[in-house]
């Protein structure tokens, strides 16, 4: 395929059919993933071109999928499963945080556990609470689990490709609200190892770091400094664990502020965890503290309420200002 523009939403698409294609031990499973093609049409097609054996529709029981997850993948298979929104993954947190996430480690290195649990995750689709949230902080907290998300078309599909071919269980953080949003892929090209962090806009006095769906905030922000002077550089993560510290250091290096941001909550998010170690690391190089910018410690609002409750152009701007002037 020659590089084509292609939506987020239909790169992780092309990518579950190539793997799909490419290795008989890949299975998707998950609720309405087959007939319907999932909720948001994710999956579209592919029960179609590869069979009710390989793409599953499974019952309404986010722990009896990832617990058959498991067991498929003790037996060799490369399970891909889908929880069909962020706060229904909870039924299966003990699965996989007791069995899927630990397994590896009981064995001595035995036992490998190769599953891809997609999620998507984040607000801005005006629904409701337990289908607008950003629980990654709760897994990347977690030993054993691996934690990323795409904010990009071509990210989409070479992160979900590095994921299954994974032999450690990779937790997919999919941001809906960029499903539609369509960027350069070209499927020849691997954009580089998946836990990397990369610099997507240069830039020389301060350092906004986000990933999946602020990522693009970011970037609209910077573009918005750049027309006040200010020189931005803006660090797409794509990973939370392991989170790529070396290249965020180099940029707060050169830069010497940083502001994080993500849609979860502040307080225990992400974000304090790059604050904390960016702080260690290039606290002479620092010319203010590392500020971040986030969701508010309550439950997700009302879809009325919810532009009020994520981080917008104007915050993160408002972090900028306030890093600057110290």
């Amino acid at each position: 395929m020659a590089t084509e523009k292609m939506s987020l939403l239909k790169a992780i698409n092309a990518s579950l059919r190539t793997a799909l294609e490419n290795d008989p031990k890949v299975l998707i499973m998950g609720e309405d993933v087959g007939k319907l093609g999932g909720v948001f049409r994710v999956t579209d097609g592919l029960q179609k071109d590869f069979g009710e054996e390989r793409v599953i529709d499974t019952p309404l029981a986010e722990s009896g999928i990832v617990g058959t997850a498991i067991g498929l993948a003790l037996r060799g298979y490369r399970p891909v499963v889908e929880i069909q929104f962020d706060g229904f993954v909870f039924p299966a947190y003990d699965q996989i945080v007791t069995q899927l996430a630990k397994m590896h480690a009981r064995s001595l290195g035995k036992v490998k556990l190769p599953v891809v649990i997609r999620i998507p995750y984040g607000g801005g689709i005006g629904a409701v609470e337990h289908h607008s949230e950003s629980p990654e902080a709760l897994f990347a907290h977690v030993a054993g689990l691996k934690c990323v998300s795409p904010s990009n078309a071509s990210d989409a599909y070479w992160m979900m490709q590095q994921a299954i071919a994974s032999d450690d269980p990779v937790i997919y953080f999919e941001p809906k609200r960029r499903y539609h949003d369509k960027s350069e892929l070209d499927t020849a090209a691997i954009p580089g190892p998946l836990h990397t962090a990369r610099v997507t806009r240069p830039g020389t006095d301060l350092t906004l770091a986000a990933y999946g769906p602020m990522v693009k905030v970011c970037l609209d922000a910077a573009a918005a400094a750049a027309e006040e002077g200010k020189s931005i550089e803006v660090v797409d993560l794509r990973s939370m664990s392991p989170i790529d510290f070396d290249t965020l250091q180099t940029s707060v290096e050169k830069t010497g502020r940083l502001v994080v941001v993500h849609e979860a909550p502040v307080f225990l998010g992400t974000g304090s965890e790059i604050a904390a170690r960016i702080t260690e690391r290039c606290f002479y190089h620092l010319e203010a503290p590392v500020l971040r910018v986030g969701g508010f410690h309550a439950p997700y609002p009302p879809s009325r309420l919810e532009d009020e409750y994520l981080p917008d152009l104007d915050r993160v701007l408002d972090a900028v200002d306030r890093a600057l002037a110290y």
